[in-house]
């Protein structure tokens, strides 16, 4: 690093038209000789390999040869060893070979030719037996060269002093974002206000260490940043350092992790050292689940690198050494898998949550990602929140990345709603795929999506139909959205006994018009099960009772997971019948609703078949009755008990 009281020398200036010279100059590199040599030392044998080759394609026999000296064919000869090379007059040389240990003059002798009579010279030893001679001596001396450049990278022990280790596999990989250079705030995140607000104090420890230690207060360890994909975590972390005005030292937890045991814990060293002599810092380590997993369950037993590393981690952050105005922040959406010791407070002191942005985070964080995109004057930025519910951050700045590229596509000047509906859609299912079905497969298809609209439209505490479509997306063959109309954090029984219905009412539809039923239902299916097992094993919403079964098969944010179960084959028996009993229930309601409302269905399926994709008002005038009607009515309902 420069010190700031160095001075650069003034740059003196050259006439116009001329270009400064750069000089030449040496600089020794033991690394990049050693790399060069080994380099010339593999490929000079297939060299004269092949030089030796293009003389071996000339060569004749030995009694050829000499027939040839005895009709006076050849200029001169010269023997290098057992080679014999002619030369001919007219330039052309020729190879032979004698036998080991013969002299030329016997050989000459042995074939009655006077050796006076031959232009013949005879040199010590051939050019590839020298050759030969000097790649091994040379071998050796690559060889010496390699050991002491491995004994200098390795002295000072494990990893060297600054934790180099060999050809600097121990040093930090880390990313560093220099004092001032982090131009990214808090003004850049929007969609989180509850952990930007526990943030902020982080900024001001940074800021203002001395207030925080004349009250006994001490400087948090590490922040741990919680949420699922796309959130904002990582750029939260940016902000942090962008706000605090401090280095930023950026590392993956997959980057710690090497094929040598003991690099990774050499790397956290080295990046702790580094951060401490650029206090105050901020070290983030992003997908810290890929080193801070439960120690003890590695592949090799509680003592792998993987846990090596781990611990010197803890090591680091809360050890005998003293490590101020140096925070840790890290960011995961395993939260679950990571160490005890690691996420205890001494070392986390501090969890901030990242959720799904709400209606108002939606809206701000569309406004950030709009700015430099044309959009049109009446654009409902509301409507388009609205629209997005469940959306990510990522997902929305994808969602205006999607509706630019749209119009730029077809060569206009403004992003209408419209647009965004496009891009949301896409962003969810995939973009459209133009595949040629038969009459008979669209129909089909239509039926399926119209019955997954009219049970959700004819039960009463259900979404509003939002968009109906026959055209395919990523691997649906259609597709009916049903988005939130608002923001919701927790679910009635009877909203999830209804959206089972509604995820039964493809099905439904098939069974009832063509008494068959098809595989598109699978995904329906396999979401229908989970609910259904949820509202048994997790939310107690069954016969059984409020009754703990033991892990569920769902995590925080919808991952799956193995887990050893620890019920009984009986209790597991009753488990399943209470599932079948509650999809049994949902199925009759769906088949109920689609018989009833058959004139509503088929006009849907008509219209579909025209048009191809149906909007909410579209729907509901086909229909001819509103959500509103519905939910005041309250014709069906899922009798389950």
């Amino acid at each position: 690093m420069k010190k700031k009281s160095e001075k650069k020398e003034p740059i003196a200036q050259l006439p116009p038209g001329m270009k400064p010279v750069k000089m030449w100059s040496f600089k020794f590199d033991l690394k990049k000789l050693i790399v060069w040599s080994l380099i010339l030392f593999l490929f000079a044998p297939a060299l004269f390999s092949y030089l030796n080759g293009g003389v071996k394609d000339s060569s004749i026999t030995i009694t050829q040869a000499m027939a040839d000296i005895r009709e006076g064919k050849i200029e001169k000869v010269e023997v290098l060893g057992d080679s014999v090379v002619l030369n001919y007059p007219d330039k052309e040389i020729k190879l032979s070979t004698k036998e080991t240990g013969q002299s030329f003059t016997e050989l000459l002798t042995q074939y009655e030719i006077d050796p006076n009579t031959v232009n013949f010279e005879i040199a010590n030893g051939s050019f590839l037996d020298k050759l030969g001679s000097i790649l091994n001596i040379l071998s050796f001396v690559l060889m010496a060269l390699f050991l002491v450049m491995i004994f200098r990278q390795m002295r000072g022990g494990n990893g060297g002093a600054g934790g180099g280790g060999m050809f600097g596999m121990g040093k930090s990989k880390a990313k560093l974002f220099a004092k001032g250079k982090q131009n990214v705030k808090f003004d850049d995140v929007a969609g989180v206000d509850e952990a930007k607000a526990e943030l902020v104090e982080v900024v001001d420890f940074l800021k203002n260490p001395e207030k925080y230690k004349k009250v006994g207060a001490r400087t948090p360890k590490g922040v741990l940043l919680v949420g699922p994909a796309g959130v904002g975590k990582t750029l939260m972390a940016r902000a942090v350092a962008g706000e605090a005005g401090v280095s930023f030292f950026s590392m993956a937890g997959s980057e710690f992790m090497e094929m040598l045991v003991g690099v990774g814990a050499s790397r956290v060293r080295d990046l702790f050292e580094t951060a401490k002599k650029a206090a105050p810092a901020i070290i983030f380590i992003d997908e810290i689940d890929a080193i801070g997993r439960t120690r003890g369950y590695g592949s090799m037993g509680g003592h792998d690198e993987r846990d090596q590393t781990l611990n010197q981690i803890l090591v680091e952050m809360d050890g005998f050494a003293a490590n101020e105005s140096v925070i840790v922040m890290a960011a995961t959406n395993r939260p679950d898998v990571l160490d005890q010791a690691l996420i205890r407070p001494g070392r986390f002191d501090r969890r901030v949550t990242l959720d799904m942005p709400d209606i108002e985070g939606r809206k701000a964080i569309l406004a950030i990602h709009a700015v430099g995109k044309p959009f049109a004057k009446d654009l409902n930025w509301t409507m388009a929140a609205r629209r997005t519910v469940g959306f990510s951050g990522a997902d929305l700045e994808n969602m205006l990345n999607e509706a630019a590229i749209k119009i730029a596509r077809e060569n206009r000047k403004e992003i209408t709603f419209a647009d965004i509906e496009d891009s949301a859609t896409k962003v969810k299912l995939g973009p459209e795929k133009k595949r040629m079905f038969n009459k008979e497969e669209r129909e089909m298809t239509a039926y399926h999506e119209a019955g997954h609209a009219v049970v959700t439209h004819f039960l009463a505490h259900t979404d509003p139909v939002h968009r109906i479509s026959i055209v395919s997306r990523g691997q649906a063959l259609g597709f009916t959205l049903i988005p939130p109309d608002q923001d919701k954090y927790q679910k009635t029984r009877t909203e999830l006994l209804e959206e089972i219905c509604t995820l039964l009412g493809g099905r439904a539809a098939e069974k009832l018009v063509y008494d068959e039923l098809t595989a598109g239902a699978s995904s329906d299916i396999d979401k229908v099960t989970r609910i259904a097992r949820a509202m048994v094993v997790d939310y107690g919403m069954s016969a059984l009772g409020p009754i703990d079964f033991g892990q569920s098969e769902l995590s925080e944010w919808g991952r799956t997971y193995m887990e050893q179960s620890d019920v009984s084959d009986s209790k597991r028996s009753e488990i399943d019948s209470e599932v079948k009993r509650i999809v049994t229930a949902c199925e009759k309601v769906a088949g109920e609703v689609l018989r009833n409302e058959r004139k509503a269905m088929d006009a849907v399926v008509i219209a579909l078949m025209e048009r191809e994709s149906l909007e909410r008002e579209e729907f509901e005038k086909i229909v001819k009755v509103t959500k509103e009607q519905i939910k005041k009515t309250k014709k069906y309902k899922v009798v389950y008990s």
